[in-house]
């Protein structure tokens, strides 16, 4: 029995169609650019020659049976996950101005789900995260099958298949020696998949190999057998905070007039309240986010640049080689130690095991019953005056030993709205004053809807932190306080721009001029703003010089 006349060419078109989608998305794996290189996602990047297009119907042609079958599905699979790996590198220099590393980054996956659930609501997050883990497999799962279906075209038309591999041969070869381009950055004689896989097997060689470059120096730890009576001697007696202000990079010190307000102001009140201020620059090993791998840099005096690294050393928490952090020697030396991080809705037993704190302070324990912001589940001068509820006036100096504390200020987390607003430091409570601001600050579409409402929102926020620190230093009564207050990374590109560098402002603040005069040999300008010819630190080499500079001599 026949099908009608209709029913065949609809299947016909049909076939004809999905011919068309399986050559084009074939093509697309080809031809599009290494985003590390140059990202060009217009219809010109279609225009150019791929080297491996010839290769795959060079292939095709002469390959039968069995051997054709795998040859497609093998280069399918490869054209597919190459392709994965250039959304993924597009997504990751957008944000975080660095390619995708296939040995690490898809651990981020529930950190990323996380983060979408805090800034745009858990289910938006999930749609959004399922929706993209539906476009990377359907393009693993699909490209293979349009490679096979190119391949049943060439079998089909071998003669002219021939013709056209002689033909883009000839092209190619030319257009690759002349030089031709479709546009400036685009040469039409394309070997970009080619050098990405060059690119990702060069990156997981180099992880590999670099777990044993990282191992060998976690095991040169000048301070770990130091005794308590050689650790922090010039600090004895004094609660210090380091204060991580999410985002507070260079471009917030350079560009954003806000900023530069909130540094001016703060100087200025910290001054008059009594304060001593010195300010120098920290080079991240991150950039736009992960930001943990900031905070392990400073702590352990390492540099951990990649998701591979601190797994690594975190891994060393119940080794003989575990690495004395900044944590850890403050608690060697008598102090309560402290972390507190109000983004942090699970239990982290890292923080005790490893960075040596007594205890973690996080969004469940905070006692926060207001509104979040944002990111952020709680405003930064609420996480301030928790801490100082829990910490420095329960337990009031000379009745305690003093307090080391790591506090993550988060309000200046993209997507940098809603913004809280400053309360008198005795109304906040429990924080419930604030859901009289619920509604009432501009909203995230709003911000989001250009880039320089973005670029004018972060810059607000962060000037809400500095002025969180600073009114929280002024209205305490703790003269023996120190506190180091520094930017854990450069905002991502959308604020930063292409090309940004990894510098962050560090200020330490405190009362007693012979805190600042242990690091005078540093250089470090007067001030919360650093200027352009303050001194610029590797963020790696802060912990040695710190423990050397308030060692039983100063040194560093």
């Amino acid at each position: 029995m026949t099908s009608p006349p209709r029913a065949r060419t609809g299947r016909r078109v049909a076939g004809h169609v999905l011919t068309t989608l399986a050559v084009l998305l074939v093509w697309v794996a080809l031809v599009a650019p290494n985003p590390a290189v140059g990202w060009s996602p217009t219809p010109l990047a279609l225009l150019r020659i791929p080297v491996e297009g010839l290769v795959l119907v060079a292939g095709l042609l002469l390959l039968r049976g069995v051997a054709a079958r795998s040859f497609t599905i093998a280069v399918g699979l490869g054209l597919g996950v190459l392709l994965v790996v250039r959304v993924l590198d597009a997504a990751f220099l957008a944000t975080l101005y660095r390619t995708f590393n296939p040995l690490t980054d898809w651990r981020y996956a529930g950190s990323a789900t996380d983060l979408l659930g805090d800034s745009t609501g858990p289910v938006t997050a999930v749609v959004a995260v399922v929706a993209a883990g539906l476009l990377l497999l359907g393009i693993v799962v699909l490209t293979p099958l349009a490679v096979r279906r190119v391949g049943r075209v060439v079998d089909s038309h071998r003669t002219g298949a021939t013709r056209a591999l002689v033909a883009g041969a000839v092209a190619w070869g030319v257009c690759a020696s002349l030089g031709l381009g479709v546009t400036a950055d685009l040469p039409a004689a394309s070997s970009s998949t080619a050098a990405l896989a060059g690119r990702e097997f060069t990156s997981v060689r180099d992880g590999l190999h670099d777990q044993d470059v990282f191992a060998a120096q976690i095991t040169v730890d000048p301070y770990r057998d130091t005794a308590p009576g050689g650790l922090l001697t010039a600090l004895r007696g004094k609660d210090v905070v380091v204060v991580f202000v999410e985002s507070y990079g260079k471009v917030a010190v350079d560009e954003s007039p806000d900023v530069a307000r909130a540094l001016t102001a703060g100087t200025n009140g910290l001054r008059a309240s009594g304060y001593t201020t010195r300010s120098a620059w920290l080079t991240s090993p991150t950039f736009g986010g992960i930001s943990w791998l900031a905070h392990s840099t400073l702590q352990s005096g390492l540099w951990v640049s990649s998701q591979q690294r601190y797994d690594q050393l975190l891994d060393t928490a119940t080794s003989p080689d575990r690495r004395l952090t900044l944590a850890g020697a403050f608690a060697r030396a008598g102090w309560r130690t402290v972390d507190v991080i109000p983004a942090n809705r699970h239990d982290w037993p890292e923080g005790k095991a490893f960075y040596g704190y007594d205890t973690v302070y996080d969004a469940r324990t905070l006692g926060y019953a207001g509104p979040g912001f944002g990111y952020a589940p709680m405003p930064d001068q609420y996480t301030l005056s928790a801490f100082d509820r829990l910490e420095l006036q329960r337990r009031p100096p000379g009745r305690r030993p003093p307090v080391m504390a790591e506090i993550d200020l988060v309000t200046s987390h993209v997507p940098w709205a809603p913004l809280p607003r400053l309360l008198d430091w005795a109304a906040i409570g429990d924080g419930s004053p604030y859901l009289a601001q619920a509604g009432l600050a501009t909203p995230r579409d709003v911000v989001w809807s250009s880039p320089e409402r973005v670029r004018a929102a972060y810059g607000q926020t962060v000037a809400y932190s500095l002025e969180s620190v600073v009114s929280f230093l002024r209205a305490t009564h703790d003269d023996d306080l120190v506190v180091l207050v520094l930017g854990d990374h450069q905002p991502v590109s959308i604020v930063s721009g292409d090309h940004a560098g990894h510098d962050v402002p560090v200020s330490i603040v405190a009362r007693d001029p012979a805190v600042l005069a242990r690091i005078s040999s540093w250089g470090w300008q007067d001030g919360l703003r650093p200027g352009p010819a303050a001194p610029v630190w590797p963020m790696d080499r802060f912990r040695d010089r710190f423990l050397a500079a308030y060692g039983p001599t100063a040194g560093g």
